[in-house]
């Protein structure tokens, strides 16, 4: 009986330490596309978290003492990089627990704003940034939209796959087969993409922030203007005839801004013109956390181009 007892607190035991070995793997993610990404590959062992709320710019963002704690607490730790993210430098300079700058990702296909097809290519293995970041679009500065290239996303998951495998070596069979699965409907997501957007090629439509050119790209897209002349700066009337006159001179046209607010200039600029409004929102504000988030986010995004670029 004695026996039967200490053989049952063994197992209990054992079956408690299983859990909470479990539970100390936490993955924390900097901005909800990079949580769509991790909740694939963690489905069904763990559910990352995400540290900037729905609505908060990742370009500034003031941490709370319960954020610097989540830092400090979190196994793993993913973020952009300090082109995006830049408030981070020092909170992540004080962590213990393993950090990444996706935007170092070995193999990861960057772009940089303001150059040629050509001089993309000649970037793509290039990984060199400057000590200190402000967000900005200037020509030659990094575009760090990244997660906007299904190619990436694939890479990204990889390496999350990688390092909660060498963290929770127990769950390593399952991460990979997430894997595996994410790589495989991100194949035919593509396609469906593909399919969806080849139609509107060369279709005009104009953007206030300079987000999508990685979505662009996968997909032969591209925006005929930019209106946003940066979020502290209010354009002058002169500017404002001249976006008219752009919009004027493509003809019907859709006008894409971002959520959570649709800037009161895009109401000036479109009236009395064929111009439709529509938001596009990179960071799928709207996409709940599961294992088929990140392409939902992408889907999105497609859908709300094609309804309003589409000819019936």
């Amino acid at each position: 009986m004695m026996r039967s007892v200490a053989l049952l607190l063994a197992l209990c035991s054992s079956l408690v330490l299983s859990q909470l070995a479990r539970a100390e793997v936490q993955l924390l993610t900097s901005i909800k596309p990079l949580q769509l990404i991790a909740a694939a590959v963690q489905e069904g062992v763990g559910q990352p978290a995400v540290l900037l709320p729905p609505g908060a710019s990742p370009h500034r963002f003031a941490l709370r003492p319960s954020d610097i704690r989540r830092l400090r607490e979190a196994s793993l730790f993913y973020w952009v990089g300090p082109d995006l993210e830049g408030f981070l430098g020092k909170p992540l300079a004080a962590r213990e627990g393993r950090s990444l700058a996706l935007q170092s990702l070995p193999g990861l296909t960057l772009r940089h704003f303001g150059e040629s097809a050509e001089e993309h290519a000649a970037h793509a293995d290039e990984h060199e940034h400057p000590a200190e970041h402000d967000h900005d679009h200037r020509p030659g500065s990094i575009d760090v939209h990244l997660w906007l290239l299904p190619a990436n996303a694939r890479l990204i998951a990889a390496r999350m796959a990688s390092d909660l495998a060498a963290i929770d070596p127990a769950n390593a069979a399952r991460y990979q087969a997430n894997l595996t699965a994410f790589e495989a409907r991100l194949k035919q997501l593509d396609q469906r993409l593909q399919k969806r957007l080849a139609p509107l090629a060369g279709k005009p439509f104009f953007v206030f922030h300079e987000t999508y050119d990685y979505f662009e790209q996968a997909y032969g897209l591209r925006h005929a203007g930019v209106f946003s002349l940066g979020s502290e700066v209010q354009p002058g009337a002169r500017h404002v005839a001249d976006m008219r006159e752009q919009l004027k001179a493509a003809g019907p046209s859709c006008v894409f801004s971002e959520p959570p607010l649709q800037p009161r200039l895009a109401q000036t600029l479109s009236e009395g013109l064929p111009v439709q409004l529509a938001e596009l929102d990179a960071l799928g504000s709207e996409v709940a956390p599961g294992p088929q988030g990140y392409e939902q986010l992408l889907e999105g995004l497609a859908e709300t181009l094609a309804s309003c670029l589409q000819v019936d």
